[in-house]
């Protein structure tokens, strides 16, 4: 993200003037300050190995590119409002909660992929094993739990655990596959939204019931946030066949060698069918992610993935335009673009 080069072009053909043009992780920063500190505050623990787990990855060298999101729409929808510039106490939560939430739910991946690097270090349950890798991350889910509980609004808990049940189900339409073409293409976007973008769609939400009592400003932070966390996924997925691994901080292919079947690969499919049979097999035979990969870069699998990611960003940056100009809600807009320009 910090590799964005400032000729910042909108997506949509318009020019973002300078004095307009906002940095989200500038503005957003003081907000986020102390946001791992305070994580750390809600996962006080005695056991020292425990606690050491839990360090590991909240180390202060992530993106925060959710609680990003998260605070700005907070501001964004706080000044739709009634023009207040401060984002309340309740709402800086849900930041840190989603970061919570996320992380968990990244030592769990783990787990079940036996990833062996994550953010270009080994993954917790290389060092300490699966068995407390796993208790790592229910750990994290219970103080995020704990947290969300404190703010002490029903309507924010219930938002917020459809994350939860969201992840579980993800994760299990992804063990799954379809056999019929254009129903696993729904089943990739509906597993890319339960894994990715309903955290980012509901804390979204979350913060703006919080600030302002418009269902319609409610649906506008749901539609972004999902929006914005489909294209991410997307991207992401682009990046495995695009990018080299020490860029990534993870191995490339990783999807194919767990058997997964993207959206570069979905779209590869149409044009060389012999892919089907490899996707229904998971890419198990000896020489199936070589050739899968092989032919992915040979179609416009790449291509017509990232099309679809802008696709999904320009539906976020219709649906926040919506709200009263403000320099969070241009954040939110270059947000998008940064999404779309990302290389790692």
């Amino acid at each position: 993200f910090h590799h964005t080069s400032t000729s910042h072009c909108c997506s949509c053909g318009k020019t973002i003037s300078d004095e307009k043009y906002q940095d989200p992780f500038q503005l957003g920063r003081k907000d986020l300050k102390n946001l791992y500190e305070d994580i750390k505050k809600e996962l006080l623990v005695s056991a020292a190995e425990l606690k050491e787990m839990c360090d590991y990855y909240f180390d202060g060298k992530g993106k925060a590119f959710r609680p990003m999101i998260v605070v700005l729409m907070a501001r964004a929808c706080n000044i739709h409002h009634n023009n207040s510039k401060e984002v309340q106490a309740s709402q800086r939560s849900v930041a840190i909660i989603a970061e919570m939430i996320h992380t968990a739910s990244l030592v769990h991946d783990d787990v079940i992929d036996d990833a062996n690097s994550r953010r270009g270090k080994r993954t917790l349950n290389q060092i300490w094993g699966e068995r407390k890798a796993v208790l790592a991350g229910d750990f994290i889910l219970s103080a995020a739990s704990v947290a969300l509980a404190r703010i002490g609004n029903t309507t924010i808990i219930s938002v917020l655990t459809q994350v939860i049940e969201d992840l579980v189900r993800g994760e299990f339409l992804q063990l799954g596959s379809k056999e019929n073409e254009n129903e696993r293409f729904a089943h990739y976007l509906e597993k890319t939204f339960k894994k990715t973008a309903s955290l980012i769609a509901n804390s979204c939400k979350a913060v703006s019931i919080l600030g302002c009592p418009d269902p319609k400003v409610h649906e506008i932070a749901y539609q972004y946030g999902k929006n914005v966390g489909i294209a991410f996924q997307l991207i992401d997925d682009v990046l495995d066949f695009t990018s080299c691994a020490d860029h990534l901080g993870k191995p490339t292919a990783a999807d194919l060698k767990l058997g997964l079947a993207t959206g570069p690969v979905l779209f590869a499919c149409r044009q060389f069918p012999e892919m089907n049979a490899m996707i229904m097999r998971r890419f198990s035979k000896p020489g199936d992610v070589e050739r899968a990969r092989k032919y992915v870069l040979q179609s416009d699998g790449v291509q017509q993935t990232t099309y679809l990611a802008q696709r999904y960003c320009h539906a976020a940056t219709r649906e926040i335009r919506k709200l009263r100009p403000s320099p969070e809600r241009e954040a939110l807009v270059h947000l998008t673009e940064m999404v779309l320009m990302r290389d790692k």
